[in-house]
Formats: C-alpha cells, structure tokens, sequence
C-alpha cells in the first residue's frame, strides 16, 4: 500500500493535516485536501498521467489600480535567493522541456503554475518557483525594468526630455486601448465599486506611476505568505515527494501570520446604474458596443454556479440559444458583447450581455433590446429540449479529458481555484454529477426553474449596470498629451540632481543587463533528456473509391472524435480565398432542410460540437508543394455516434445558406477580425512579411490576413453576397468531388462506427496538383491602426523540414529569442515580448516584438541579430536544443495523438521523418548555427512589415527602410 492510499482525514504527513479525501471517478483521479500548520492549503490529484502539474497561488486584492500585483508578478520572477540571476524565469524557459510555464495576474488571485512529463524537470522547476514565489530579490532595478521608469528620450543625454517607460506600463498601455480589455475592466468598476474588483489589477497606465518600490515590497510580505497560499499538485508523482520539497524550501522558514484577504459582498444597489466610456478608434458606423451587467449570488456557491452556468449555456451557448438569437436578429449590432456570458471569477457572480459592431448612434438601443428579449424569453418560456441540450453539454464537459488548449491537469485547478479561495467546495466544480441531480430535481419539482430565475434575479434584480463604450477619433491624441502632461507633473520640481539621478539609475539598470550572469545555479536539463521518439499510436486504415478511413483505438473515456479532411488544392483562387468564410458560416447555417436555429438545436442535442477548419502545409521536402485542406470535425457521447455522422454527412452534402444568415455571418467576422488586428498585431505583421516570401505565406495571408480582411468588407453588399452564395455552392460541390481522410478516435467498443453516409459522399476525382499562390510584392508594409504601440516583424525564407539546415535554423530561432531578443526588446526596449520563430514545416524564420514603444530602434535590433553568435557557448547551443525539442514533442492526449500520427503519415511527416528531424536536431552544433544564420538572415532576403498606431517612415528613414503606409 502506498501512503496515497493510506491518506485519510486527520492522518498527519509531517506538518501537513489530510482534511478531505475523495475519489473522482468520472476522470479516474483522487483528491486530497491538506492543510498546513502555517495555514497553508494543499490539493492533490493523484491521477495516472505523467505530465506533472504544480501552481501555488495568493489571494492578492489591490486597493488601488497602480498594478501592484500585476508588476509583482513580474519582479517577483526576476531573481530570488537561491537563483540571484536577473532573469531565472526566461532562463529556465530553455532548461526545461515544460510542457506549460507561465504566471498570471487576475482580479483577485496570483498564479504560478507549470507542468512537464519530466520527473527532473519537475523538480527543477518547483525548486525555482518556490524560491521566486517566496523569497524574491525584488530588485529597485528590476521593479523599474519591468514595472516603471523615467528615462531620457536620448539615453545619456540628462538635457533631453524625459519619457516614461517599463515592461508592464507598455503592456498595459497597449491592453487597455483594446475594446475587449476595457469593456472586461468596466465590469469589475461597474458591478463592485466598492471592492477590489472596481480596480484594475494589471494596471491603469495613469496609475502605474504611482506606485513605489516601497509600496511593491510591501504588498509581497503581506500576500506572499504561507498563511495566504494555495499549494497545487496533479499527476502520478506521489504527494509525499512534493510536500517534501515544498516543506523544507518554504515552510521551515515562516512562522504563521495573520491576514486578512477576504472579500466582503458588494452593497446592493437600489436602481440600475450606467457607465459611459470609450476607446481609440475611429469606426463610428460599427466600432460601439453595449452591454447589460448584473451582479448575482456568491459564485462560489456550488447550485449557485451551476444554475447560472446552465442557464448562460441556454440563453446564450450558441447561434441558436434565445437571447443570443434574439439580439442577432435585432441587427443592432454584429455579434455577441464582449465578454457576454456568465463570469464566475467574481466573489459574487456576474452575468453580462449585449451587443458589439453597433453604430455609435444606436449604442443606447442595446439595454432595451436585452431587457425586451428576456422579458420575452421568461413569459413565452424555454422549451425543454433546450436544457435537456445544455445539460447534455455539461455531461460532456465532465467526461472528457483533453490536453488541447491547456494540459488537462492545470484544466482541474483553473476549475476548481475560485470556490476553492472563496470557501465553497472546489470539489463540486471538478465532479459536478451530484449538483447536476439536484439542478434536474429541482427542475422536475418546477419546470420554470430558469424562467423563474431571469424573472428574479435579471428582470427585477436592480444591481444592474449598463456600460456603453464608443470610439473617440481624438482619444488617442488626447492620451499621448495626458502622458506627457503626467511626465511634466512628475518632473516639475526636477533639479539637475534629480535628472543625474535619473541617468545614475539608470546606468544602474543597463548594468545589471551587462553583467556577466553565471546561469549555472539553475538546475536544467540535458540533451540526453530529450525524447528520441515520436508517439506511435496504432490505427487500421481502410479505402473507399472516395476516403482512406483511419480508425484510431484510444481511451476516451467514452466520447467519439470524428475528423473528415479533404484536400481542395483543385479549388480555383477565388474559392480557396472564401474558403476560410465559407467553414465559419458552414457550421452556424442550416443544412438538410432544417433553418440555422434547428439545425444548431439538432447539433447541441446530440454533439459535444461541430467545427469546420481550413488549414495549409507543404511536403516535406518541397516548399513549393503546397497544399491546401478543408477539415469538418465533431464529438460526441458514444451513445450518439450515429447521431453525429448524420450530422457531418448533412453539413457535408446539404449545407443552407440564406442571404439573411450570410449577411449577419460576415458582419460577426468582419468585427472580430477588426478587433483582432488590435490585440494579434504580430501574426498579423508576420502574415503580411511571410506572403513576400512563400506560396504557403501567400496563401495564408489571402485567408487569414488583412488581405482577407479586405475581401470580407468588400463582400457585404447585396449584389456581392448573392455572388457569394453562388461561390458556396461552387464550393460545396468541389470539396465533394476530393477524396476524404476520414480519422475515427475511440474506444474499441466505438471503433466499428458506420461512417459510410461520409464516405461515399466524395467522388475522389479531383486532381491533386500542388496549389499554386502568387506571393507579394517583395516592400516593407506597414497598417497603422488604433493602438499606442507596434507589432513589428521581419521574415526570412528558410528551406523544407528535411533539408540538412532546418533543425539548425529551429535552434537558432530559440537562441535568439533567449539570448538576444529578450534582453534587448523587452529588458532594454520595454517591450512587452521579443522573440524569434521558426517554423520547421512552413520553412519561414521570423524576428518579432509584440506590444512594443519602438519602430525604427527594433528594426536596428533585428539587423544586429547575427551578433548574438559572436559569444556562443556550449551552454547556449545546450539550451537552444532544449527548447527547440519541445516544438516538436506537444503535448497530446486520447482525443489528439492518433488524429497527428494518421494525418501526419498522409502528409509526408511519419515517425520515421519526425525522428530523423529529431536525430538533425540533436546534432546540431556552434558553427551550423554561424553558418546558417550567415546564409539565411541575410539582409536583401528580409521581408519587413509592422502593424502601428503610427507612420514609421520619419524614424526608419535613417535606417534606409521605407514602409509602404496603408490605413486599416
């Protein structure tokens, strides 16, 4: 008998007191709650999966918006006791094979959490995160790199104006001119104005300034405790081990103390209130949004969070839910509100919806819309079979164990950390079946449960908030002025000892950049570490006259994966570029003479859902053998595996569109890819740089860049969408006529699934030539578009995956990220990120800085870029390889592995391949990458291009890099 089975409440493991232990069997897990003497809580998840979880986590409750824990959360990463390093975090990044690594800030909590399927690895990264967590350095030079500083706009020069700058403060002057961001924080401000949550805890870029060094300090020694910690563990690695470590690193060296981090309830409101803000934009006609905000019950509570996660999944789940429906076809507005739905992440819950994509002058319509829909919903009522549908989403979401998106262990503690703080049962957010009886208990004793619940707690709740945000042409301007006029206040009194102490201390700071760092301290990993295989997961595969059907065995804990690609290199150019249009309206129009609204129904009651995908790739030994794929895939309970190839088939065969529906369809795209320009600045950027340089980027670029953008703007008029609806039948008639890779993932008992009804739906007559793109015209471009910061890029043509250079170009690609972009975008830039990427199948190496307050001096960065190698040790090619190897090693699960292994033999890429890659990779060495970086990042092959709130060409002028300016 192991001690993990052995726990039970009131046995002691040292200093730790088991409290709760229970087995959770719809996931094959046990759960351990633990409490320390210092006050510590601990949950374990003992669970056969070798991808290791850990986080800890601090109720951290800012009283104030200066982002005090935000900026914490950073320094508190940027060396500590035992690794005095500058920079332990991103040095770790390369002497790990992490599987996930990260640390965030939200409104009431800090985490920092990891995972990795290395049991050293593991070890290594807890001795790091216990250190950075509990015993930081908190460094005055790294809270003024990564939080706040005053420095010169010619650095040196204590007679130039003074600018602000700081890691977090650009990061947050770039979040907080995104819509998305600003309508999330007015929530909080609106909801709860007396609590911790009316302030922004990242940040406001007027606030930031404000907050000392002091201050900082501070608010580590009251939060960063054990008293206020929560300790997290997942996998098969034996609790003991972990309490051991966590013990002796950490709790040996406290004493109990006392704080109080509790959230009281807001005060109820006596009527409804309003809250009036904007954002910089200039899109009058369709650029407002509004929402409706309620507050509701204490989220923590158990019946409380399902009732109202279950009734957001009712009204607003999916196109066909009734206020999502109802607002939609108001045409108010384009597509759902910002952050519309439930929100657990409260103390006391909150539900908001409303509409984006509205005229600045209709703005005010929306609060009517959403009272009037709901008004209608609670009197008409909600027909049965749509909850039967929403519960039967959740059943799903029970079953189902998935690492995509996230591992699935990290998955558990994002589920179950908001009860878990608050002092409900984290326990009922990870095994939800016994809460799901009493909701269909009580909805048998009254059938008008939910109706019941809009009336009582949406209809005459009066703590209601109605946010409106606008775009404001002139904010932007107005913005740049306010942060000039915050830096005259800040320097008014400034004497010549003043602005020399600004210049000492920051001489101080370039310092600690330029040290020589002895890395050495930290624990890594070595190359023998890294896996030589690739999984090997069996399949059969059968033929038709139109499909090549795999049939994958998995353990999916009883769920049914479907997967039906085709190739569509035969499309014409106008189609293929409507393709990516054309799987976003396919799922959410009718089909087999059911409207939208039925057939989504029909979806919802017998799927876990259904997505259509467009997807690209070339052959492994040949760039110009592009291909192009279209890819319809769903899930379901094996219960309803007929039910789900009906589906697919009637999708596939007798798909519906209406004008009506096109027309609305690409209104919600159009916003969101509006707004994504915004916020994804540098895939954009990377898009634009990538068409210059190969038919794959072209292509790419055509379907998912501002190019295709373009073509969906250009497409809403009448006459252009009767033209469109004429394409899709185009469409759908030619992808029938490919032959299909069908892949079936399931449990040996679901393996024999008559897919036929898919199958013979192909012809399998399409030619298959490689297809053919145009690239761009080979000139630096340049969006400039609402936002105070750039997004800039540079790409290089690189060579196919099994060319004897690629692996080469992989590792160079992390070198440069880890030993040169870092430090110079982000330390000493302020950017918010910097890296470089290589992708091995595309063949493009980019250079890239995200949310970054320089143009032309990171244009200067990308050009030194070689001179990174002129260092280079063997350490550096170590960690290089390290964290190359993890590209190529993702982390997959039962309903992922076998779907890559079946896919990836059809395209070329088969273990064999992959390992010989993998074998290249290892053998890389110091001169290959000299050699490569030489023959490949060579300046007459660069392509350039940079999304900005700005026209580059009077900084970059100097540099002889003029940008082709185009206004998005």
């Amino acid at each position: 008998m192991t001690i993990q089975d052995a726990l039970r409440p009131g046995v002691q493991l040292g200093r730790y007191t088991v409290e709760r232990v229970q087995d959770l069997p719809e996931i094959d897990a046990r759960i351990t709650f633990l409490r320390h003497d210092l006050g510590a809580r601990h949950m374990h998840v003992h669970r056969a999966d070798d991808n290791l979880a850990f986080g800890v986590v601090f109720p951290t409750v800012p009283q104030d918006s200066t982002g005090v824990a935000h900026i914490l959360e950073h320094v508190a990463l940027m060396g500590s006791a035992n690794y005095p390093v500058p920079d332990p975090f991103f040095a770790m990044l390369p002497r790990s094979l992490n599987t996930f690594m990260n640390a965030f800030t939200s409104s009431d909590w800090t985490a920092y959490p990891f995972s990795t399927r290395n049991t050293q690895d593991y070890f290594n990264l807890l001795s790091v995160y216990l250190d950075a967590a509990f015993f930081p350095l908190l460094r005055y030079e790294s809270f003024r790199q990564d939080g706040h500083r005053l420095e010169f706009e010619t650095p040196g020069d204590a007679k130039s104006a003074l600018k602000l700058g700081g890691v977090v403060y650009n990061e947050m002057k770039g979040a907080m001119a995104a819509p998305a961001s600003i309508m999330y924080r007015a929530i909080g401000k609106a909801l709860y104005p007396d609590l911790t949550y009316a302030n922004n805890s990242g940040g406001e870029p007027n606030d930031i300034p404000s907050l000392t060094w002091e201050d900082l300090r501070a608010f580590h020694a009251r939060h960063y405790h054990p008293s206020n910690a929560f300790f997290y563990t997942y996998g098969s690695l034996p609790l003991e081990q972990s309490l051991q470590v966590i013990e002796e690193r950490v709790m040996s060296k406290f004493t109990p103390q006392a704080l109080d981090v509790s959230i009281p309830d807001q005060t109820p409101f006596a009527e409804p209130r309003a809250l009036a803000l904007s954002y910089p934009g200039t899109d009058l006609e369709g650029g407002a949004q509004g929402t409706v905000a309620w507050k509701l019950g204490r989220s923590f509570d158990a019946s409380e969070n399902l009732k109202w996660s279950v009734l957001s999944e009712l009204l607003l789940g999916n196109p066909a839910a009734p206020l999502y429906h109802a607002l939609i076809e108001s045409g108010v507005g384009s597509s759902l509100a910002d952050a519309s739905g439930y929100h657990d992440n409260f103390r006391e819950g909150a539900f908001t919806v409303g509409l984006k994509g509205v005229s600045a002058a209709r703005v005010n319509e929306v609060e009517a819309l959403v009272l009037n829909a709901l008004q209608t919903i609670a009197r008409d009522g909600i027909p049965a079979e749509l909850v039967d549908s929403a519960l039967h989403q959740f059943e799903i979401a029970q079953k189902e164990v998935s690492n995509a998106g996230w591992p699935y262990g990290l998955k558990l503690m994002m589920r179950g950390l908001g009860p878990w703080l608050h002092g409900g049962d984290p326990i009922s957010a990870l095994n939800i079946d016994v809460e799901l009886a009493r909701l269909q208990a009580a909805r048998a004793e009254h059938p008008r449960l939910f109706e019941e619940v809009i009336e009582a707690e949406l209809l005459r709740n009066p703590h209601r908030a109605t946010i409106t945000l606008t775009p404001d042409a002139d904010l932007a301007a107005r913005t740049e002025a306010e942060e000039r006029a915050l830096v005259e206040r800040l320097t008014a009194t400034f004497t010549d000892e003043d602005r020399q102490r600004v210049l000492d201390e920051n001489a101080a700071l370039d310092a600690m950049r330029e040290a020589d760092v002895d890395h050495g301290v930290l624990p890594t990993l070595s190359t023998a570490d890294i896996p030589t295989g690739v999984p090997r997961p069996a399949y059969t595969t059968e033929e038709t006259p139109g499909a090549i059907i795999g049939r994958v065995p998995q353990p999916t804990s009883g769920l049914v994966y479907l997967d039906v690609q085709v190739r569509v290199n035969h499309l014409p150019g106008d189609l293929l570029d409507l393709l990516p249009l054309y799987a976003f309206a396919l799922t959410r129009s009718g089909a087999a003479g059911l409207t939208d609204v039925q057939m989504t129904r029909r979806v919802e009651a017998v799927t876990g859902g259904v997505s259509a995908s467009v997807g690209s790739g070339v052959a492994p030994s040949e760039l110009q053998d592009l291909r192009a794929a279209f890819t319809l895939s769903g899930k379901a309970l094996s219960r309803n595996a007929d039910a789900l190839v009906s589906v697919l088939h009637d999708y596939l065969t007798a798909p519906q569109f209406t004008p009506e529906r096109v027309r609305q369809l690409l209104r919600q795209r159009v916003t969101a890819l509006r707004a994504s320009v915004v916020s994804s600045g540098t895939d954009y950027a990377l898009r634009t740089a990538t068409a210059q340089l190969t038919p794959e980027g072209a292509l790419d670029e055509r379907q998912g860049g501002i190019t295709h953008l373009r073509t969906l703007e250009a497409a809403q008029t009448d006459e252009a969408i009767a033209a469109l609806l004429d394409q899709f039948a185009r469409l759908q008639r030619a992808l029938l006529d490919g032959r299909a890779r069908v892949c079936l993932t399931a449990q040996d008992a679901d393996l024999n699934l008559d897919l036929t009804a898919v199958t013979q739906a192909f012809q399998g007559t399409a030619p298959d030539a490689p297809v053919s793109a145009a690239l761009s015209p080979r000139t630096p471009v340049a969006y400039t578009v609402d936002t105070p910061v750039a997004y800039n890029v540079r790409a290089y043509p690189g060579v196919p995956y099994t060319h004897a250079d690629n692996a080469a170009l992989l590792v160079l690609s992390r070198l440069l990220r880890t030993t040169y972009l870092q430090k110079e975008l982000r330390e000493r830039g302020g950017a918010y990120g910097g890296y470089a990427t290589f992708d091995p199948r595309g063949g493009v190496f980019g250079l890239a800085s995200y949310r970054d307050p320089h143009i032309a001096r990171t244009y200067g960065v990308f050009d030194r870029a070689q001179s990174a190698l002129a260092s280079l040790t063997d350490r550096d090619l170590t960690e290089a390889i390290l964290s190359a190897s993890k590209q190529l090693d993702p982390l997959t699960s039962p309903d992922t592995v076998g779907r890559l292994r079946f896919y990836g033999d059809l395209g070329g890429y088969t273990a064999d391949v992959q390992e010989a890659y993998k074998a290249r990779l290892l053998a890389v060495t110091q001169d290959d990458l000299r050699r490569v970086a030489s023959t490949y990042l060579r300046a007459d092959a660069a392509a350039n291009a940079t999304v900005a709130g700005r026209n580059p060409n009077a900084e970059t002028a100097d540099a002889g890099l003029t940008f082709d300016v185009r206004t998005l």
